[in-house]
């Protein structure tokens, strides 16, 4: 085995043990970048000088027995709307050509501080307004879209050029990449990681996350980016976390919510057949099934773009009115759109969120998680603009998928994504776990409990 092809755990485990130093790590993660970045397109930015600088010094410090922390010399990429200090932060748009950070995010400066090292800045769908990120390529078929909006994330950390990434989900777009791309991806909580120096797609709804290959691996990263910090508005006033998941498997006593509806509807039999048997995996694990039923399903939609939209341009009013040439014709026609949402349909969305909190707080009451698909079918065709259901509906590619993650955005609840099989062409397929506000352990427990017992997963096979 590689170094490049460690899970995060096995190689901190590894480097604190003096079996692999953090120069060979990082040295293995840039040989693979290079060799797989022709074929997928996960990086905006390579900063392999940096990145071995970087290395060096943990490997000195790792010899003189100074390990800053979990993440010590463990590679990672970070999606670029993450400020790094001296770095560009492009988002992937010509409006941001020409920017460099001054100062490290709040994200940014833990993981450092973390010993974590950063091998470079990866694609997000245009200011992440997006869920295909077009400019990357499936791992595991080049034919097909990543997902988004941080694609380039997923990408790499299915492809072995990152131990770990960032990225950013403000309708599933760290789950839904994650589940196209056969990795792990958690969104937390709404204000459990602080988003100062991260750009904003919809100040409400957005999330800073982890996308791994394991869940273990999910829970150790959590752990160094939660935590206060006072210039998000939106940060909570908890002083760190980690509750990561023990060795066992045993579920007796937890109670998996199965949707009977809306999360089910209008989704590929493949996909529904494989989260269906991974939650018979829960259920032989000693969890107990108990049926639900997802309120306000009919707002969902109306609720998640009337958020959205308003809000994305309300970030881009000053770039949209002086440099409008600039930003991508999808881009641009959505930031349009925005201007002519009235304030009453914004005010509705808000009301409509308040109550969509209230009844998922009920729903969560009756039980400990809920267990569906992350998105309704695997990663399409580069290109496909819409697709047609069994029932003779049409469905916009950016719909499907942000479908059945919305809902956690709009709700604030913690979602985690887990692979949980391929369908017949070798397409991962993602299951979603979803839980009470703050109850990450909770889904970090089941989804490493799923993972002892699934099938040994196997990286993309990216020539």
């Amino acid at each position: 085995m590689q170094p490049f092809e460690l899970p995060l755990a096995a190689a901190a485990d590894a480097i604190r043990q003096r079996r692999v130093s953090p120069v060979e790590l990082v040295d293995s993660v840039l040989d693979r970048i290079e060799q797989v970045e022709p074929q997928v397109g996960a990086y905006v930015t390579v900063t392999a000088e940096q990145a071995r600088r970087s290395a060096l010094e943990a490997e000195r410090e790792a010899a003189a027995g100074r390990f800053r922390g979990p993440l010590h010399g463990i590679p990672m990429g970070l999606k670029d709307l993450i400020d790094v200090a001296g770095v560009p932060t492009t988002a992937s748009s010509r409006i941001r050509a020409h920017h460099r950070a001054d100062s490290h995010s709040t994200v940014a400066a833990r993981l450092a501080a973390s010993g974590a090292v950063l091998v470079g800045k990866t694609h997000t769908h245009e200011f992440a307004y997006g869920l295909t990120t077009p400019q990357t390529r499936n791992a595991w078929d080049r034919g097909r879209v990543a997902g988004g909006s941080s694609g380039g994330s997923a990408v790499a950390v299915a492809a072995g050029a990152a131990t770990f990434a960032l990225g950013t989900d403000t309708g599933g777009s760290i789950r839904v990449p994650a589940a196209l791309n056969g990795v792990v991806g958690l969104k937390p909580t709404f204000g459990l990681v602080p988003r100062h120096g991260v750009t904003s797609l919809s100040w409400s709804l957005d999330h800073v996350g982890p996308l791994t290959r394991t869940v273990a691996d999910a829970a150790v990263v959590l752990s160094v980016l939660a935590g206060h910090d006072p210039r998000d508005p939106a940060s909570l006033p908890l002083p760190s976390w980690d509750h990561r998941p023990d060795a066992s498997a045993d579920l007796t006593g937890l109670r998996v919510g199965v949707p009977r509806t809306y999360y089910f509807d209008r989704v590929d039999p493949q996909v529904e057949a494989a989260v269906r048997r991974a939650i018979d995996q829960l259920e032989a694990l000693g969890a107990q099934l108990v049926e639900v039923e997802i309120p306000m399903t009919r707002y969902i939609q109306a609720t998640q773009w009337g958020l959205m939209v308003p809000e994305a341009t309300a970030y881009h009013e000053r770039t949209l009115r002086t440099v409008p040439d600039l930003y991508g014709a999808e881009i641009r026609v959505l930031l349009e759109a925005g201007e002519l949402m009235p304030a009453g349909d914004y005010l509705r969305a808000q009301r409509a969120r308040a109550l969509m909190r209230q009844e998922w707080a009920r729903m969560l009451e009756q039980v400990d998680v809920i267990a569906a698909p992350t998105v309704p079918t695997t990663a399409v065709p580069a290109g496909l603009q819409s697709m047609t259901w069994s029932d003779d509906s049409v469905e916009s590619v950016s719909d499907a998928y942000v479908r059945l993650s919305a809902p956690a955005n709009i709700t604030g609840v913690p979602s985690l994504s887990v692979p949980v099989g391929n369908d017949r062409a070798g397409m991962p397929i993602g299951m979603q776990l979803l839980g009470r506000p703050l109850g990450e352990a909770v889904l970090l427990r089941v989804g490493h409990a799923y993972e002892q017992f699934a099938p040994a997963r196997e990286m993309a096979p990216v020539a």
